[in-house]
This record gives C-alpha cells, sequence and structure tokens, in this order.
C-alpha cells in the first residue's frame, strides 16, 4: 500500500470523513494546482488509481494541421500526433499523461491547501449534521475560554457559545469547570456551525424536569408553562394525564429529591410547581401560590385579574421585589392586579360613587376612569378644563356633574369669617385664656419655689 493509500485511510478513519469525499478533494486539489500552474486553457483529467494508490493526471491536445497550432498547451500538430499514435486524425483528442511530481513546491503547497480546506469543511458538514437535529438537547461540555460574546464551551469535536444574555445572572465560571447547558440554535457558518446554547431558557427547565422525572419524560405529566427569574426563582405549571397520579407529588419526588436535582443544576433557583387548571380563576390561586387568595375577578376582553388577598397575605402574593404576582403573570400570560380586601372595598366603594356621577351626566364610569379619575374627591377638585377632557363631557353635563358632587358633599365646607364682633369677642377671650395660663402657670410654681427654702436654709 503506498504512502498516499495510507493517508487517505487514516484520514477517512481519524476524522470521520467519507472516503470517497475524500478522493474528490484530493483530486480537486491536484487540478486546481495544474490548472494554476499551466493555464485555465489547459483540459486536464485528474483521477485517483486506488489500485496503485496514486493520483494520475492526464493532458488531452485536439489534433490539428502542421501550421494551425495556436494553442501549444491545448493543440498538437498531426505530424507529431501520428509519430506518437499513426491512427489519429485531424480532431481526435489524445491524452498526455502528466507527472505529478512535476507540479512544483508552490503547486504541490497549493494542492496541500485545499486539500485541508476541504477536509476541514467536510469535517464541519458532518458536524452540522449531527448538531442541527439536537436543538433542544441538552449537552455538556467544559468552559474553554471567555469570548466577546459569552464562554466558549468545548464539546469535544466542536465548540459551543454561551451568550452572556443566556447566562444565569451572578453565576461564575472558570477555565476548566463542566457546564451544561440547552441547545436554542445550531447555524452554519463559515467558521464551522455556530452551537448556541442556554441556561436561562424556559425550555431548558422542561428538559431538566424530563430527564429527572420519569413521568414527564413519558408524558404522563405534562409541562404546560413555565416562567423564570433565571437563577432566584421560577414557576412550572403542570397537569396529569392520570387521574391517579399527582403531579406536584410526581415532579418533587421523594424527600424532594428530583426537583432537589434541578434545584442544584440552576445554582439554587427556587421552583414553585402549580397544578394548572382550565379556570383561568383557579390557575391563577395556584400560581401565586404561597399566597392564599380571596377572590378573583375576571376580564376575558382585557385579560387582566383582579385578586383581592387578606391584608396579612399581600406581601406572599406580590413577594420580593413582585418576583412573585411577576411570574404568575408570565405563566398565565395575563395580567394581574392584587388588591386587600380593605383597599378593594375602598376602590369599589369609589367606583359606585363614580358610577352614579356617571349616571347623573349621562356618560359611561370607564370615560371618568380613564380620564385619571378614581374617586368623587378628585372628581370635585379638578378644575374646568380637565373635566371637560372626559370622554363625552359637555358644559351642561359638567354642571350636571358638579350638581351631584356638591349633593354627595364631595366639596370641603369654606371656613366661615367671624364678624367684626366676633373677632373682637375672640380676641379677649384668648387674653381671659392667656391671663389664666399664666396665673396657672404661677401657681403651679409657687409650691415648687416653696419646697426648695428648707434646702437652702
Amino acid at each position: 500500500m503506498t504512502e498516499l493509500k495510507k493517508a487517505i485511510d487514516q484520514i477517512s478513519k481519524d476524522r470521520g470523513i467519507d472516503r470517497d469525499l475524500l478522493v474528490d478533494t484530493l483530486e480537486e486539489a491536484v487540478r486546481s494546482s495544474v490548472i494554476r500552474k499551466y493555464g485555465e486553457n489547459l483540459d486536464v483529467e485528474v483521477s485517483y488509481n486506488d489500485e496503485q494508490g496514486e493520483i494520475e493526471v492526464y493532458q488531452f491536445k485536439v489534433v490539428v494541421e502542421d501550421d494551425d497550432v495556436a494553442d501549444p498547451a491545448a493543440e498538437i500538430c498531426l505530424s507529431e500526433a501520428r509519430a506518437i499514435d499513426p491512427n489519429v486524425v485531424l480532431e481526435d483528442e489524445m491524452g498526455f499523461k502528466l507527472a505529478v511530481e512535476d507540479l512544483g513546491r508552490i503547486a504541490a503547497q497549493s494542492a496541500k491547501q485545499v486539500i485541508i480546506q476541504r477536509m476541514r469543511d467536510a469535517e464541519q458538514e458532518i458536524i452540522y449534521e449531527e448538531y442541527k437535529d439536537r436543538k433542544g438537547e441538552i449537552i455538556s461540555g467544559i468552559i474553554q475560554r471567555r469570548d466577546r460574546a459569552g464562554w466558549i464551551i468545548n464539546l469535544g469535536r466542536t465548540e459551543a457559545l454561551l451568550p452572556k444574555e443566556e447566562q444565569i445572572p451572578r453565576e461564575r465560571y472558570k477555565r476548566g469547570d463542566r457546564v451544561q447547558a440547552f441547545i436554542i440554535e445550531v447555524l452554519p457558518s463559515g467558521r464551522g456551525p455556530q452551537i448556541i446554547v442556554s441556561r436561562t431558557h424556559g425550555e431548558y427547565m422542561k428538559a431538566l424536569f424530563a430527564r429527572e422525572v420519569p413521568e414527564v419524560s413519558d408524558g404522563t405529566v405534562k409541562i404546560v408553562g413555565v416562567s423564570r427569574d433565571p437563577g432566584s426563582r421560577a414557576k412550572v405549571a403542570v397537569v396529569s394525564k392520570d387521574r391517579d397520579v399527582d403531579p406536584v407529588g410526581a415532579c418533587v419526588g421523594i424527600r424532594g429529591s428530583r426537583i432537589q436535582n434541578i434545584v442544584q443544576e440552576l445554582r439554587g433557583e427556587r421552583i414553585d410547581i402549580v397544578v394548572w387548571n382550565p379556570e383561568i380563576a383557579s390557575y391563577a390561586a395556584n400560581a401565586l401560590s404561597p399566597a392564599r387568595v380571596t377572590r378573583i375577578s375576571v376580564d376575558e376582553d382585557e385579560k387582566s385579574l383582579e385578586v383581592v388577598v387578606t391584608d396579612d397575605q399581600l406581601n406572599l402574593a406580590i413577594g420580593r421585589k413582585g418576583q412573585n404576582v411577576k411570574l404568575a403573570a408570565k405563566l398565565l400570560g395575563w395580567k394581574i392586579d392584587i388588591f386587600t380586601e380593605s383597599r378593594f372595598r375602598e376602590v369599589n366603594a369609589s367606583k359606585k360613587f363614580l358610577e352614579q356621577l356617571a349616571s347623573v351626566a349621562e356618560i359611561h364610569v370607564d370615560n371618568i376612569i380613564s380620564a385619571g379619575f378614581g374617586s368623587m374627591e378628585q372628581l370635585a377638585e379638578a378644575d374646568d378644563a380637565a373635566i371637560d377632557a372626559i370622554a363625552g363631557m359637555t358644559p351642561a353635563k359638567r354642571d350636571d356633574l358638579r350638581a351631584a358632587l356638591k349633593l354627595m358633599g364631595a366639596f370641603a365646607k369654606p371656613e366661615e369669617t367671624p364678624s367684626d364682633e366676633e373677632a373682637d369677642e375672640g380676641v379677649a377671650n384668648d387674653e381671659v385664656q392667656e391671663s389664666s395660663e399664666m396665673a396657672q402657670t404661677d401657681t403651679d410654681s409657687a409650691p415648687i419655689e416653696d419646697a426648695q427654702k428648707p434646702d437652702e436654709a
């Protein structure tokens, strides 16, 4: 076996590249080198002789009249052609074997570069084909280096990029750390396939549950939705297709063993398992856990919820920096407004008054609320321009509104200005009061002075 044949077989085995593809690449590389040396007009045919283990290059020339040779590289005169083969005629093509070793050092180097590039392209194509269908999988690799866009993870035959925006906040890496991530994109590129991974994606959470919880993996328990504040807290909505299987218990595991593995992988991210319910009010109550909900009002058109909790449950419902209610709203895809019982009563009372005023003015109460008025006191303090800005308002309706406000006692009573006699009487009374206080002060201080005299003596 020749050295070339050994090299082809070894490269094909080590790199996992198809042997025929490698041979085609080698033939094309040699052909490019020949053309580069002898010119574009050269008609050559390159083939690999597998039995002899060598590259064969043939140059073809067209037989022309002795005096008609215009391009010696592509044509041969009839007399020379018949000296080689007496049977040739005009317009025949004759092949001449070229010695590959005659290509020269530059041509050989060029062929080597083409071979290396084609091998690299073939290898990258194989890697792309391998990973393009693995989108949505969890992969494991070793942190190799930091890049401007994020961290580069060594996967063995290739690399993956963990962008900054896909990293868990406050998570720190150093070279050599082993890390798991979720493949979110595989892109072909000139330098090889670009594998983008994430540790913050909601689907990563689903993949971790599928790996740790057999009931999720086999479809008995379905994860309906995930909302995350990566590295801090997450809510996972689940539902069971089997009445005998508790979805929460299945995900948590005995003594929390299953969910604990996921929490550790996500660096302590707290996970709430929420039971999904087709009824949005019940689903919302579950999503706001651990807070206990008193009542929920549903607005289907606006996809918004008014949730009422007792005063002592407000902090639990909202969560630290609003985290609990934000995650619940993201999980549901609905807007959530939370009220305490006392605040809810105030808001309802104010709305009832506004509805009465709207009825008097013959406009819709939503027009008043949309204009920024939440109570009748705000309406009473507003000037005419602010009231006229309410949709549907007219000067006549405004007068009716103000009359109704006055009737309902929304205007504060002005302080009465005292008459001259009352003012004088008030001054006299003040003087009497002041004298009385001074007298009282003297009386109170006297015993103290008397009590001090014996000591002085």
